[in-house]
C-alpha cells in the first residue's frame, strides 16, 4: 500500500533512514560507504521537509520515494522487496502528483538508469558529481 506521509513520526523517520542508507550502499558499490554515512545527519534533517510516499507491508515501511519540489531525491526499496513493482508504484504516485519530475542517477547505476528510461524519463544532461567524482545523468519526465 502506498501512502503520502504528511507528519513524519520518529519511528517512520528511523525506518526510512535505515532503508536510505542500506539501499544507497547496495546500489552504489563504486562509492565508499563512508560517503553515505557522512551524509546521514544531513538526510535526517532533509527528510521531514520532503514530499514522501511510502510503501508498507503490514506495519513495516518497505520502500519510499522522496521529492523536493519536482526533484526526485531517490526511490529506495528494501532488498527483500525489490523487483516486486514497489518502485514503479512509488514512481506512479509521484507522476500523478506532478507534471514534471527531474532526478540525477549515477551512470554506473545501470539498473536505476534503465528503470527510469523504461518509465518515460529522458536524458537532459550529464556531468561529474563534484563530491564523488562519478558521472551522473540528469533525467526529466513530463506528462
Amino acid at each position: 500500500m502506498i501512502t503520502k506521509i504528511e507528519n513524519l513520526t520518529t519511528n517512520e523517520l528511523e525506518e526510512i533512514l535505515i532503508i536510505w542508507l542500506t539501499a544507497n550502499q547496495e546500489a552504489h558499490p563504486f562509492i565508499p560507504s563512508t560517503y553515505w554515512q557522512d551524509h546521514f545527519a544531513e538526510v535526517k534533517e532533509a527528510l521531514p521537509l520532503a514530499e514522501l510516499y511510502i510503501h508498507r507491508d503490514n506495519e513495516n515501511i518497505t520502500g519510499f520515494i522522496g521529492i523536493s519540489e519536482t526533484y526526485i531525491a531517490g526511490i529506495f526499496v528494501q532488498q527483500d522487496y525489490r523487483n516486486q513493482g514497489i518502485g514503479q508504484k512509488l514512481l506512479n504516485e509521484a507522476k500523478n502528483a506532478h507534471n514534471t519530475l527531474t532526478l540525477s542517477v549515477y551512470a554506473k547505476n545501470q539498473p536505476a538508469y534503465t528503470f527510469y528510461l523504461k518509465h518515460g524519463f529522458q536524458l537532459m544532461n550529464e556531468h561529474l558529481d563534484d563530491t564523488t567524482g562519478e558521472l551522473e545523468y540528469q533525467l526529466i519526465w513530463e506528462k
